[in-house]
């Protein structure tokens, strides 16, 4: 009983915490979305399943499909970053890889805003990137870098990059070293110990860091907003745009309903990779 009432009190603040700041605000986000529009915004309480039925209108899924399309490839071209960047981590004396994480993390020392605005400056027509190009004599004319998806999955992850690296880097500093020494001396090569040992035992870091980018992109609206220019529509801007200028609540709620769903499953699939990973690690 004592045993008991101790785990209660230490878990309290947490589960208090979590309870506050998610389960509260995720009832009320659940509650408004069964409600109708009032007829100048905010919420008239009549019950109204009309909401689920407009956010599966074509036009809407198309800008879910669109942005699951955006945050795939950012999270993609994220986890192809994140994962050389941490082994090169780990690999590197003991004495370096507290400095080389404070220079991955050294980005977020700085406003979200500023970083996004940084790449308006590298990406637009006057910007570096044509200017350099320019400057080699590669290009004749200013690239199109700016204000489409390529200047959103590039502010993305970029942003987002450094999450996927400290997740990896967790998981390769858990491996047992003397795996790797059994693979070599078995005889496999340096490539054959790395997909056959090595990348097997980081695929819960891989997972997280891939669900962290992909549900942060997904409900992004600041970079499409700064990035794209406002052309992208993206289901972040959507929301954003239902609850501030639309003040459509309830359907915006509905929306965020649906993010919130997805971003679970995300979550659920992730813990069920890990235990798989765990279990297999430890049979």
């Amino acid at each position: 009983m004592r045993n008991r009432l101790k785990s209660v009190i230490l878990l309290g603040p947490g589960l208090g915490w979590l309870a506050l700041l998610m389960v509260v605000p995720c009832g009320l986000i659940f509650t408004y979305s069964v409600f109708e529009r009032g007829v100048y915004g905010g919420i008239d309480y009549t019950f109204t399943l009309e909401n689920f039925r407009r956010a599966a209108d074509p036009l809407f899924l198309g800008i879910f499909l669109r942005s699951a399309k955006i945050a795939g490839l950012a999270t993609l071209i994220a986890i192809l970053i994140a994962y050389p960047a941490a082994f090169a981590i780990t690999r590197a004396p003991r004495d370096w890889q507290t400095a080389l994480l404070i220079l991955v993390i050294l980005p977020f020392w700085s406003n979200y805003l500023i970083r996004t605005y940084a790449w308006i400056v590298m990406l637009n027509r006057e910007g570096l990137i044509n200017n350099g190009l320019a400057g080699l004599g590669v290009i004749d004319e200013p690239l199109p870098l700016l204000y489409n998806s390529f200047a959103v999955v590039v502010g993305l992850v970029y942003n987002y990059t450094p999450f996927v690296v400290l997740a990896i880097y967790a998981s390769l500093n858990r491996i047992n070293r003397e795996t790797i020494e059994a693979s070599e001396d078995l005889g496999a090569s340096g490539w054959v110990t790395f997909w056959r040992v090595i990348v097997p035992q980081t695929v819960p870091g891989i997972a997280a860091g891939g669900v962290f980018v992909f549900v942060l992109s997904i409900g992004n609206f600041i970079t499409p907003d700064l990035l794209g220019g406002g052309r992208l529509q993206m289901v972040g801007n959507l929301i954003y745009d239902q609850f501030l200028s639309a003040r459509d609540w309830p359907f915006g709620a509905t929306l965020s309903m649906f993010l919130i769903a997805l971003m679970m499953i995300l979550l659920f699939a992730q813990a069920m990779v890990a235990r798989r990973a765990a279990g297999e690690g430890a049979g």
